[in-house]
């Protein structure tokens, strides 16, 4: 049953690119790279941080109700070639992640402490998009959406995509470039920020 290999797939991603990487951090540099929500609540970049934990939640729910009856899954998507590459694109965007994880050192973090100031990564993956883990994660969505294609499933991925371009647009790139300033607005104009020469900042 597909969203039975949609759930395992997702604990296998939560595993290795969440429990696994903050443990690594955590012997690396004493700490788990875990910075919580950035903002005051109500706020736009508040707002980012809960989409970001709701679409994971609802990602995990959606073969979680198909496996107990309660969601059908969507007529059209519901072939064996489509579920295939459902399966090829989580693949796909685990080991993205993964390797951009890696890629990332120790500068690897989930959220951001506006005091901290980590090197700023420009090689590997990163010379290609300036954000390969989020870049990971769409694809890892879309393949569980499509392994396990229902309503709930559809939602968690456009909640992601909403929720990474909010982390970006008003987090993270607000952040590095005051961090790092010209060095990362020069490297935000020639980089794209999830796919190649697309988002490049002005």
């Amino acid at each position: 049953m597909m969203a039975g290999s949609a759930l395992l797939f997702l604990g296998v991603y939560f595993v290795l690119c969440f429990a696994l990487r903050s443990v690594v951090q955590h012997v690396r540099t004493g700490s788990t790279g875990f910075k919580g929500i950035s903002g005051r609540p109500g706020s736009m970049e508040w707002t980012g941080g809960v989409l970001f934990v709701v679409a994971l939640a609802l990602g995990v729910l959606a073969p979680v109700l198909d496996l107990v009856g309660v969601l059908d899954p969507i007529a059209a998507l519901h072939e064996e070639v489509v579920q295939q590459a459902g399966g090829g694109m989580f693949f796909g965007g685990l080991v993205t992640t993964l390797v951009a994880q890696m890629a990332m050192g120790k500068s690897w973090r989930i959220g951001v402490d506006h005091s901290e100031k980590t090197e700023l990564v420009t090689d590997g993956p990163f010379s290609v998009v300036r954000n390969p883990i989020f870049a990971g994660m769409i694809p890892t969505s879309l393949g569980i959406a499509l392994l396990c294609p229902n309503i709930v499933a559809v939602v968690a991925l456009v909640a992601l995509i909403a929720a990474l371009e909010m982390q970006t647009r008003l987090i993270e790139e607000p952040y590095l470039l005051k961090t790092h300033g010209e060095v990362y607005a020069g490297y935000a104009a020639r980089t794209g920020r999830f796919f190649p020469l697309i988002g490049k900042l002005r």
